[in-house]
């Protein structure tokens, strides 16, 4: 047995505004994928998916109980098949913002969901709500708490456009130009990045006061234009806006940007070669990245490997 792809996916804007209601705009990154795989006799990273499969169904069945409206799944089909060898294929790297969890989780909807919500259906906004809830809680295995956006984006392939917590809808993002200077790249930090305690974090910050205002009033503001000059092409006002986000986080944001990095964020927005923001919830892993000259953007970072994921 070998199932379908589900591929990673780059949040471009939202990470922890989406929390707070902001906009967001999530598009699938091909580059990275998994699919379930069974073999017999398991050994290393397939050894350790196999056993992580294990712990997630237990939390499955759980889920199964306590919310039995929620989603069905085939739990016996699913315990013989991790019996008989069942692990996630995947070189989606874990820890790196790019939805490695998210891919697991739609791909395990995807082959043993039972009345699931395929993708060939008319996609309603409810149905992509209710797919969101499911997903959020078979996520939060992962990561303790989960918004649900990543398994939607791996299980549409689709470009999906976050308008607020209650309403999302696929959307068509401009074409991209291969010979554009423009571009959104990553940069491997170096660094597995966990969820679970940048959430935290931010929670935590969350009781200020000051905090509340600052992402309400910069980052929330900054993000909703970023998505909807990104959606329009407006790239001068898309790098505009871009910038400014870029400079709160590095203001706001400090603990989810690693250490040795505080300072070539700050000389990107001295220099404007390019800007730099949260890949996920940050913490390590990728960072993600805004230039409107990419070469500049390479010179400039010639310390680190681009990987470029966008260009107009």
């Amino acid at each position: 047995m070998k199932g379908p792809l589900f591929y990673s996916k780059i949040l471009l804007f939202g990470e922890y505004g989406i929390i707070k209601d902001s906009k967001g705009l999530s598009i699938p990154y091909n580059f990275y994928k998994g699919a379930l795989k069974v073999e017999d006799n398991l050994e290393g990273v397939a050894m350790r998916s196999n056993e992580s499969l294990q712990n997630f169904v237990a939390y499955l069945k759980d889920l199964q109980e306590t919310e039995p409206n929620l989603v069905q799944f085939d739990l016996e089909r699913l315990d013989r098949d991790i019996a008989a060898g069942l692990y996630f294929d995947s070189s989606i790297p874990q820890g790196y913002g790019v939805g490695s969890s998210g891919a697991l989780v739609a791909a395990v909807y995807d082959q043993y969901a039972l009345d699931k919500i395929t993708v060939l259906e008319n996609l309603t906004k409810d149905k992509l709500l209710v797919l969101k809830g499911i997903f959020g809680k078979m996520e939060a295995f992962f990561h303790g708490t989960s918004s649900g956006l990543d398994p939607l984006n791996s299980y549409l392939s689709l470009p999906i456009l976050i308008n607020s917590k209650d309403n999302i809808e696929p959307t068509g993002i401009p074409s991209q130009s291969v010979d554009g200077k423009g571009a959104v790249f990553l940069i491997d930090s170096g660094i597995v990045g966990e969820t679970a305690p940048m959430i935290t974090i931010f929670m935590e910050k969350l009781k200020d006061q000051g905090f509340r205002q600052v992402l309400k009033e910069q980052f929330v503001k900054h993000t909703d234009a970023c998505v909807e000059n990104f959606l329009k092409g407006d790239i001068k006002a898309l790098f505009s806006n871009t910038k400014e986000l870029s400079a709160v986080v590095l203001n706001h944001f400090k603990p989810m940007i690693p250490e040795q990095f505080h300072q070539v964020w700050k000389k990107g927005i001295e220099t404007n070669d390019y800007y730099l923001k949260l890949c996920g919830s940050g913490g390590g892993g990728y960072i993600l990245g805004f230039t409107p000259d990419i070469d500049k953007a390479k010179e400039s970072l010639k310390d680190y490997k681009l990987e470029v994921v966008y260009q107009f």
